[in-house]
């Protein structure tokens, strides 16, 4: 008779480890994580980084300490919606994502992630406070690499894709994490539901983009678009590898991708997503990545590499840097109040464009 309890015992407890969060009581359900990737100062009061909008007009009052983290979590009064600063580069991001993705108080498994974020934008492709939509999120640090003064004639570049033995040799291989592609019907239906969100245009972007004579996707006033992303721990800057980025993102894409904004978070996040959806922990078809164009990735016309990257000379910072903030929060958050007010219907079923 014992033996028999204690065989039964065994396996209840094995099935109730292998219960998932949201069958223990008190665990917090959201329908939308927000990724932010970091804060100036305070989350509140003060200038704000990515993370500020969020919190003051979200109401996210509820603090989750969280030392496994870069910063402390914050949800809105009913936990509906998480937001999470993962701090700066792919390492960053890596670790945070994973730690929220295993921490047992929050069940994420049906949640949405919408990471929204600042980001130097292509000038050949779109202008200062644009917000851009990405289905491609391509790595931009994997890879062996030569002084490109030392790459031999012909090569347009010393950077050299993982395993290869030259610049975009075929075929691509992203079994590493060099690349991700988002799902295209949620990303056009974010698209299509922000597309005519109007977004903020000042006279400092304007004096700034009125500069880049030649470049008349540049010149126009915010919008928002698709286009696809780059991360890399390097903040990197100029024409010359503004044409390797556009390069690199298309050779990962097998062609399909165009590359608009470089940023330096988002494979690290995409990379933890990936191997929490494979623990059933999220849903990593449920991403949206989000970002906004605070400054170019390059210099004007006849301008100088080194210069433009030291800054616009404009006054404190980028032109961009507050619109773009600002068209974060105001696009992201259509979709954030749409997957939530419409929970009963997007809780099962993914949205995708009509």
């Amino acid at each position: 008779m014992f033996m028999r309890f204690s065989r039964a015992l065994s396996v209840f407890i094995v099935i109730a480890l292998a219960l998932p969060a949201w069958s223990a009581p008190g665990v917090i359900r959201p329908k939308v994580v927000v990724v932010a990737m970091f804060e100036a100062g305070a989350d509140e009061g003060d200038r704000p980084g990515e993370f500020q909008y969020w919190v003051e007009r979200e109401q996210l009052t509820q603090v989750h300490a969280f030392p496994q983290g870069y910063r402390d979590l914050r949800t809105n009064a009913d936990g509906s919606v998480l937001g999470v600063v993962t701090g700066v580069g792919t390492a960053k991001s890596a670790a945070t994502i994973m730690a929220l993705g295993l921490d047992p108080r929050f069940d994420l498994s049906q949640s949405y992630w919408l990471v929204a974020g600042i980001a130097g934008i292509d000038p050949h492709d779109g202008p200062l406070g644009a917000a851009v939509w990405a289905e491609w999120v391509v790595d931009g640090d994997l890879g062996h690499e030569i002084d490109a003064r030392e790459m031999p004639a012909g090569w347009t570049t010393g950077f050299i894709p993982l395993r290869k033995k030259k610049p975009f040799e075929l075929p691509a291989d992203r079994s590493e994490g060099e690349a991700y592609r988002l799902q295209p019907a949620l990303v056009e239906w974010a698209y299509r539901l922000t597309k005519d969100v109007a977004l903020e245009d000042s006279a400092p972007m304007q004096k700034r983009r009125a500069l880049y004579t030649g470049f008349p996707a540049a010149q126009r006033p915010p919008l928002v678009m698709k286009g696809d992303t780059l991360s890399s721990m390097t903040y990197w800057h100029g024409k010359l590898l503004n044409q390797w980025a556009n390069d690199w993102v298309k050779y990962f894409s097998d062609g399909a991708g165009n590359y608009v904004t470089t940023a330096m978070e988002d494979t690290g996040t995409l990379q933890a997503l990936t191997l929490l959806d494979r623990a059933k922990r999220v849903d990593v078809k449920r991403v949206l990545v989000l970002r906004t164009a605070s400054n170019f990735d390059m210099q004007m016309t006849g301008g100088d590499a080194a210069e433009s990257l030291s800054g616009e000379k404009l006054g404190p910072g980028y032109s961009a840097y507050l619109p773009s903030l600002e068209a974060a929060h105001r696009v992201g958050s259509v979709v954030v109040h749409e997957l939530v007010k419409n929970w009963s219907v997007y809780e099962k079923t993914p949205p995708t464009a009509n």
